[in-house]
């Protein structure tokens, strides 16, 4: 009997051993790649490395223009405008309206087209730029009077903004005439439709959006005569101001800017200071970026003259979120030169990240039908062509059906982010 119970007990035995191997290979994972680790010195004398390479670049380096590349006659873009040249060109458009009224001729709008089909991505820039077609949209035609109508109305509450020159929010504006705008995403639409045909920025018509994007860590900089120290915000940071243009006199030490997709992981890089062991600035629009972080990341880029690394989920709107920072919007690309900071460093978490870090299954999610659309469609957008790197992160992506997101390394411990993961993504130069 203690025989047979022996013998059962054998193979028991072997399993226990067994799962025990398994259980302590996977905790293992963490100790592996910590070890990997060289002191902080070494890292940091990798990102000075980075640092001087973008100084050095910054300082050399020309932009071209739309005129300098031959696409001024066909491609359309605004610039910054002071109040009292956006309400000129306000009533020259409205005295065009009330004198073709007087010619028996009705009026109209010509207003530029900001179509899918009506963009093009220029390589040269690295940006997604508006071709300069327009439709007319006549108040005497029933599919466009409502949106005229619309359109008149914004009109005339610029004009009021930039006469009083004050500033209110998307939201304020929908509320001045809900009736007619219905929804705010009506009234949202026209009023880039507005910014477009009057050739300025958003930002030029005083009208912002509500506080969305936080920074914190090695920023100093002032905000109407207030001095704001960004390593002194706590764990929340510091709201980017709606109206950058009230930003001024930066000041940095830091090395590089970290780009942080979720406000978890930016909390969690807040919390831990991550930016006193490896001298940053960390921004993130908690979601998909508003005008004002990307306004924000970019005077960040063009006055301090930092490298910009990337923390994304690995999915594809992670991918496309990363895209409009770089590239720009579809919906806002006749504003893309203000709103674009190329050459953006995609440091993780990268597709081939997961079984590099070896990240467990049931931390990893299986792609949905719309997920696998999404990143067939951005390997056939000419920004993602061009970069071999993202290209094979894509396909490893489609290939395996998995995607997961940056909380997935919170498995291995929820320090494991600012502690290994991140210093040794920087300490092996492993970004795209």
């Amino acid at each position: 009997m203690s025989e047979r119970k022996r013998r059962r007990g054998d193979p028991a035995a072997a399993g226990s051993s067994g799962k025990t191997k398994i259980r302590s290979d996977a905790s293992s994972s963490p100790l592996l790649f910590k070890n990997r680790l060289k002191p902080d010195s070494i890292i940091l004398a990798t990102l000075q490395q980075l640092h001087a390479a973008e100084q050095s670049s910054s300082s050399t380096g020309k932009v071209p223009t739309l005129a300098e590349l031959g696409l001024s006659s066909t491609c359309r873009e605004v610039s910054d405008r002071d109040p009292a040249a956006v309400r000129i060109t306000i009533e020259d458009s409205i005295l065009a309206a009330a004198r073709s009224i007087l010619e028996g001729r009705g009026f109209s709008f010509s207003v530029p087209s900001r179509s899918s089909s009506n963009q093009i991505y220029v390589p040269e820039l690295d940006r997604i730029v508006l071709r300069d077609k327009s439709s007319i949209r006549s108040f005497s035609s029933l599919s466009t009077v409502r949106k005229t109508t619309i359109t008149v109305r914004l009109l005339a509450l610029i004009h009021q903004l930039c006469t009083k020159n004050i500033h209110v929010t998307k939201r304020d504006l929908f509320y001045t005439d809900v009736k007619l705008f219905q929804d705010q995403t009506q009234s949202d639409a026209v009023l880039d439709d507005v910014s477009c045909m009057l050739g300025c920025t958003r930002s030029s018509l005083n009208v912002v959006a509500s506080e969305k994007g936080v920074v914190v860590g090695r920023l100093i900089f002032t905000e109407q005569g207030d001095r704001i120290d960004c390593t002194k915000m706590g764990v929340g940071g510091k709201a980017i101001p709606p109206n950058v243009d009230h930003v001024g006199n930066m000041e940095s030490d830091a090395l590089f800017i970290l780009l942080v997709e979720k406000d978890a992981a930016f909390m969690r890089l807040a919390e831990d200071r991550f930016y006193n062991r490896f001298p940053c600035i960390i921004v993130t629009a908690k979601g998909q970026p508003d005008v004002a972080t990307r306004l924000f990341l970019k005077k960040m880029k063009t006055e301090l003259r930092l490298p910009v690394l990337a923390l994304v989920d690995s999915d594809p709107y992670g991918l496309k979120i990363l895209s409009v920072y770089m590239c720009g919007s579809k919906n806002m690309s006749y504003d893309s030169s203000n709103l674009t900071t190329p050459d953006i460093k995609w440091l993780g978490i990268r597709p081939s990240d997961l079984d590099k870090y070896k990240i467990p299954e049931q931390c990893r999610l299986p792609m949905t039908d719309q997920d696998l659309k999404t990143g067939k469609d951005l390997l056939e957008e000419d920004f993602v062509k061009k970069s071999g790197g993202w290209v094979r992160e894509l396909e490893l992506m489609v290939q395996t059906k998995q995607k997961a997101e940056i909380q997935a390394l919170s498995t291995f411990g929820f320090q494991y982010l600012t502690e290994v993961y991140l210093p040794l993504k920087l300490q092996e130069k492993d970004w795209i």
